[in-house]
């Protein structure tokens, strides 16, 4: 399967159904024991996060909060590059990082667009005695066509038109790589934010089935919030030190008034915004479903108090879990109607005939914000195999065996500091899932880990966290991942300019991930012992 996964001979969620097939041949595990695996709690909680994310993509509320976001941080080009970083990452955490990608990139090459046009104007009418340059001219003419001017030498360009010109490449290259480094980060803050996050939650409850829901909604976004925060400002500043210089005075517009090229830019968003209407009441549904879910997942079980579950379900067990309430949500969805009622049966004498007849031919009940044709041409079902595929692979090896020798073997690494085998092991996975879906490198390496840390005796959760983090590193190469190919294919950027980029990147990743497990994270997840529901496993 490892081999199938990182090669693509057959297609990714084809290979996770080869369990099903060859463990009870082998005699390792019974058919029925197989097929469990493959829909669990961890992948109806995916399939409730989904549909709700769905329903925000049909309604594009992503896209209204992102321009209004937008508009309110400002037009400058550091600051506009923070906020497609803070704006993608916030929505990567809610929906997938493709789809997130795929919506902001139009918008930073509308604004970069009318950024270069808006200059490229300026620059041809400001020559003196109010001559145009028709070198220049000519040049933007045949930019269309690719035809070259050869031999043009009464005219030569001038430094400073070469020097404008790297400038804005430069720039385009910062803008356009921000939105896929930032939907790979902001994908980590949440439980259901990408796929390496639920094969971590699934793995644990498979290997670890006592750990009394140590890793939930609430405890995940309490670790990994603040850890995206600080990498998603680290890597606003690595990028616009590499693209754009740093200059304090013109990053903030201290004192400084807008350019023809802001202005432009501004106009673009407003634009954009303004093509969008007022909130409808089906987005304003949309909302307020998001916001209760948000809710809901908090106040379960926050930690520090006894959430609304442990007082109404919870009392002797986990009845109810983070994928019970994404699935109640997701069901209200398609109840909560995506127009206002209209109760047109009492007053139909107020109306002319005409209007009657037109009353008469709307629905009685209005359509509901989802209907299931979309959620079935939106949902990536492909990631639900694979999340199975990992878990039935994580039960074959433990019915076989396998973890155990696994565990066995790695013995030795007891003289190895924990924090030492973290870092080792997270540079490892970066640079995996540079060649292979994160999905399927989080399936292959998690169940290892966890046999590893129990032979040396970590809490589990010390390296796991730290892997699976960086399995969402995928900033080198435009095959790493989804994001970074539709960036790639908008034609700024050489294979060479994202890895450059992209090593920096893992490099701030793994860094910042250190400094996270080894502070905040040890009082939260109690790193400094091994825990009894970890030895408890391992001796049976």
């Amino acid at each position: 399967m490892a081999v199938y996964w990182c090669t693509e001979v057959i297609p990714l969620a084809i290979t996770a159904l080869l369990p099903a097939i060859l463990f009870p041949m082998f005699g390792i595990l019974e058919s029925k024991k197989v097929c469990m695996q493959y829909l669990k709690d961890t992948n109806m909680l995916f399939v409730g996060g989904l549909v709700v994310a769905v329903a925000v993509e049909h309604w594009n509320l992503h896209k209204r909060i992102a321009l209004r976001v937008l508009l309110i941080v400002g037009v400058k080009p550091p600051l506009l590059m923070l906020g497609f970083m803070g704006v993608t990452a916030f929505l990567s955490m809610w929906i997938s990082n493709t789809a997130t990608t795929a919506m902001m990139v139009p918008i930073v090459q509308a604004v970069l667009d009318q950024m270069n046009s808006t200059e490229q104007d300026l620059t041809i009418t400001d020559q003196p005695n109010g001559q145009v340059n028709s070198a220049i001219e000519l040049e933007e003419k045949n930019t269309m066509t690719s035809v070259q001017v050869i031999g043009n030498g009464d005219v030569p360009e001038e430094p400073r038109a070469l020097g404008d010109r790297e400038v804005k490449k430069l720039i385009s290259k910062g803008m356009t790589l921000c939105v896929c480094y930032a939907a790979s980060i902001g994908g980590t803050a949440t439980l259901t934010g990408t796929g390496p996050n639920l094969v971590l939650k699934g793995q644990m409850n498979q290997l670890f089935p006592e750990n009394g829901d140590v890793l939930n909604f609430a405890s995940w976004f309490g670790f990994a919030f603040p850890n995206m925060i600080l990498m998603l400002t680290l890597s606003w500043f690595w990028l616009q030190f590499s693209f754009m210089g740093f200059n304090f005075r013109k990053t903030w517009g201290c004192g400084m008034e807008r350019t023809d090229k802001e202005k432009a830019a501004l106009n673009v968003l407003k634009a954009e915004l303004r093509k969008l209407g007022s909130i409808s009441f089906a987005e304003f549904n949309v909302l307020m479903l998001f916001i209760l879910l948000i809710l809901l997942w908090f106040s379960r079980d926050p930690g520090f108090i006894p959430g609304w579950a442990t007082f109404l379900f919870n009392k002797d067990k986990e009845y109810v879990t983070d994928a019970s309430v994404a699935l109640f949500v997701a069901l209200l969805l398609f109840v909560v109607p995506a127009t206002k009622p209209k109760f047109n049966c009492c007053s139909r004498n107020s109306f002319s005939p005409e209007q009657n007849r037109e009353v008469m031919k709307e629905p009685f009940f209005p359509a509901p914000l989802l209907d299931w044709k979309v959620v079935q041409r939106k949902m990536p079902w492909n990631i639900v195999l694979l999340l199975g595929g990992g878990f039935a692979l994580a039960s074959g090896s433990d019915a076989s065996g396998l973890s155990k020798w696994l565990g066995d073997q790695m013995t030795p690494l007891h003289a190895v500091p924990p924090w030492a085998i973290a870092v080792i092991l997270s540079l490892v996975i970066a640079v995996f899932t540079e060649c292979t879906s994160n999905v399927a490198t989080a399936t292959l390496f998690l169940p290892v880990f966890a046999s590893l840390s129990q032979s040396i005796e970590v809490n589990p959760l010390y390296v796991m966290i730290p892997c699976t983090l960086s399995a969402s590193f995928a900033f080198m190469l435009p095959v790493a991942t989804p994001p970074n190919a539709i960036v790639f294919s908008y034609g700024h950027l050489q294979v060479l300019d994202m890895a450059k980029s992209g090593i920096v990147m893992n490099i701030i990743g793994v860094l910042c991930i250190t400094l996270a497990i080894n502070t905040w994270g040890r009082p939260m997840f109690s790193l400094d012992t091994f825990p009894s529901w970890a030895n408890a496993t391992a001796g049976k």
